[in-house]
């Protein structure tokens, strides 16, 4: 199994406002070259968390085939509803959270977790802002992004990823 480091942000404007998302997806060849795919695109009116969902179903959906994938984010949201389970709490309840309030972004956290199964994932939360390059990398992408001019419509996120031949 191939391995690829996914790294994901997401900007917004306003929250709801002008959106945006980062991604760069990394791996290393058999011949030991290590290859880079920056990912980026904006939306008219969203949320920061939605940018962030979008980034890591964006990451997952440019891989072609199964990988081992250690995928960073500095949302806490997005890493822990993983690494703590909340998803699997939210099913559980109906996509209700545990105050029985509709979970947000139901739309994206199940394209999520089918985008995530034919991989092995592990999330890995990372300070934004705090000098990691690949964050930095990210979030440019994702405010140039949602300061673009050609901003897409947020209504339900489908969009195909170019695969990346892993």
């Amino acid at each position: 199994m191939d391995s690829v480091s996914i790294y994901t942000d997401g900007a917004a404007r306003g929250n709801p406002g002008p959106g945006g998302y980062g991604v760069v997806l990394s791996f290393t060849a058999a011949d030991g070259v290590t290859h880079e795919k920056e990912l980026s695109g904006g939306f008219r009116l969203t949320t920061n968390n939605r940018m962030e969902l979008m980034a890591a179903l964006v990451g997952l959906r440019a891989l072609s085939r199964p990988c081992s994938v250690i995928l960073y984010s500095d949302s806490q949201y997005l890493v822990n509803a993983f690494n703590q389970h909340w998803i699997e709490s939210w099913i559980a309840r109906g996509w209700k959270n545990s105050q029985k309030a509709p979970v947000k972004n139901v739309d994206l956290w199940k394209q999520l977790l089918e985008a995530a199964k034919p991989h092995q994932v592990r999330y890995v939360w990372v300070k934004g802002h705090a000098g990691q390059s690949e964050n930095e990398r990210c979030d440019q992408l994702a405010t140039s992004a949602a300061d673009g001019q050609n901003l897409a419509i947020d209504e339900i996120f489908e969009q195909s990823s170019e695969g990346l031949g892993l």
